[in-house]
C-alpha cells in the first residue's frame, strides 16, 4: 500500500496521552481520595514524567485533557503547552455515558471555553472519552472550529469525518486502535507486563511501518491505569528509541497531522473505498 506523509516520509507516528485525572472519578460521583485516588498521580507525577521523555527525546505529542482536570491543575497545563505539545478536549468529566443532546452540546461547549482561556488559543482536535459519541457531536464541535475527531477505530488511516450522516471536507476522523495501541486494556485487562508491552508495541510498530505507516499510540498517566509509572513510562522512553532508528518516518502532533491530511492534494479525504462514510 502506498500512502503520502508529510515530508515524503514512510511513516507518520503520533503520541498522544489522555490526561484522566481527578475528573474520572468525579464524573460518577465519587471522591477521589483512598483507592479512588489514581487519578490524582496524572498531574504530580504521570504527566511530568512523560513531558521529560518526550523533551529527551525531540518528540512531539498531542494532550487530551479534560476542562476538569483543566480547570483543577491549570500549571499542568501551562507546561505541556510550554514544551511545545497540543493541547486537545476530552470531555468535561471524562463522560462515559449517554448524555441527552442538550446536556453533551453544553459540556462540549464548556470544555472547549476552559481550554482556550486556559492555552490561549482554541483546540482544533477532539477524543470522546467514553468512545461515545452522539448524531449531533461531532457537527458542535465543526462549528467550534475543530478539523479533527480521534475517536473511531474502523480504519488503519485517516479518512473525512463522518459529520451528520455526511462525509466532511473540513474535518479528518484520526482513528485510534485502543486494542492493541492503548495502554489501558492491556495493562488493566491484558494483565500484560511493561517488558510485554514493549514487545507488543515494537511488533505493531514494525507491522505499521511496512504497511500503511499510520502509527497512532495512547498512553494514559494515571497510577495503575497506564503509563505514568516509573516502570511503565520507561517503555515509553524504550520505545521511542526503538521508532527513531527507523529512516523515514515523521513525528508529528495530532493537530499538525489533521491539517496535512485536510490538504486536497495529500490524498486522505478522497479515498475512492469510502462509500456513505465507510469502507
Amino acid at each position: 500500500m502506498t500512502v503520502r506523509w508529510p515530508n515524503g516520509a514512510r511513516c507518520v507516528a503520533a503520541f498522544t496521552v489522555d490526561f484522566d485525572g481527578t475528573g474520572n472519578e468525579v464524573g460518577q460521583g465519587l471522591e477521589p481520595v483512598g483507592i479512588r485516588s489514581a487519578g490524582g498521580y496524572s498531574a504530580r507525577r504521570g504527566i511530568p514524567r512523560m513531558l521529560d521523555i518526550f523533551e529527551r527525546h525531540g518528540i512531539p505529542a498531542t494532550f487530551f485533557v479534560p476542562g476538569y482536570d483543566a480547570e483543577q491543575n491549570p500549571d499542568t497545563v501551562r507546561a505541556i503547552i510550554d514544551a511545545g505539545h497540543e493541547i486537545g478536549a476530552h470531555g468535561y468529566l471524562h463522560e462515559s455515558f449517554d448524555l441527552e443532546l442538550d446536556e453533551e452540546e453544553r459540556l462540549l461547549r464548556r470544555s472547549h471555553d476552559i481550554l482556550t482561556d486556559l492555552a490561549g488559543t482554541s483546540p482544533v482536535g477532539w477524543r470522546s472519552p467514553g468512545g461515545k459519541k452522539s448524531s449531533r457531536t461531532l457537527a458542535v464541535l465543526q462549528e467550534l472550529g475543530y478539523v479533527y475527531d480521534s475517536s473511531d477505530k474502523d480504519y488503519d488511516q485517516p479518512y473525512p469525518a463522518i459529520v451528520e450522516t455526511r462525509k466532511s471536507t473540513e474535518m479528518v476522523e484520526l482513528p485510534n486502535n485502543t486494542s492493541s495501541l492503548d495502554d489501558a486494556p492491556l495493562y488493566v485487562n491484558g494483565g500484560v507486563t511493561p517488558r510485554e508491552m514493549l514487545e507488543l508495541w515494537k511488533a505493531e510498530f514494525d507491522s505499521i511501518y511496512n504497511d500503511s505507516g499510520y502509527f497512532m499510540l495512547t498512553f494514559h498517566p494515571r497510577a495503575g491505569f497506564g503509563s505514568g509509572i516509573p516502570s511503565r513510562a520507561r517503555v515509553i522512553d524504550r520505545l521511542l528509541a526503538y521508532i527513531k532508528s527507523f529512516p523515514d518516518v515523521h513525528f508529528t502532533r495530532v493537530d499538525e497531522l489533521a491539517r496535512w491530511c485536510l490538504e486536497p492534494e495529500n490524498g486522505h479525504m478522497n479515498h475512492s473505498t469510502w462509500i456513505g462514510g465507510r469502507a
